[in-house]
């Protein structure tokens, strides 16, 4: 029915950048909410940013000023990007999409994951 792919996910030094990118792909209608979710390694998964169905963006505090989230639609593809990285920042990345397919069902979908370690 519908697939999500990441990608833009490695390693970086502190204080650099990344740009994630999740393309979904399809029998898609239209794309509701949508967002980004990690998970650090002992740790449960928690929003880094969210799009509510009509509503505006929300970022976790520890990423506010430092991460901002895009969408092309005409591509189905939604960015993190992702700048002065810490270490904290650390963890499986996994994109998040609220769709409503081509026939009326809405569904939730996530992404594979991607790793994003930042060490120097």
């Amino acid at each position: 029915q519908v697939q999500l792919v990441e990608s833009g996910g490695g390693l970086v030094q502190p204080g650099g950048s990344l740009r994630l990118s999740c393309a979904a792909s399809g029998s898609i209608g239209s794309i509701n909410a949508m967002g980004w979710y990690r998970q650090a390694p002992g740790k449960g998964r928690e929003v880094v940013a969210l799009v509510p169905t009509g509503g505006s963006t929300i970022y976790t505090d520890s990423v506010k000023g430092r991460f901002a989230i895009s969408r092309d639609n005409a591509k189905n593809t939604m960015y993190l990007q992702m700048n002065s990285l810490k270490p904290e920042d650390t963890a499986v990345y996994y994109c998040y999409m609220n769709i409503r397919l081509s026939w009326g069902t809405t569904n939730d979908y996530w992404g594979q994951g991607t790793q994003v370690t930042v060490s120097s």
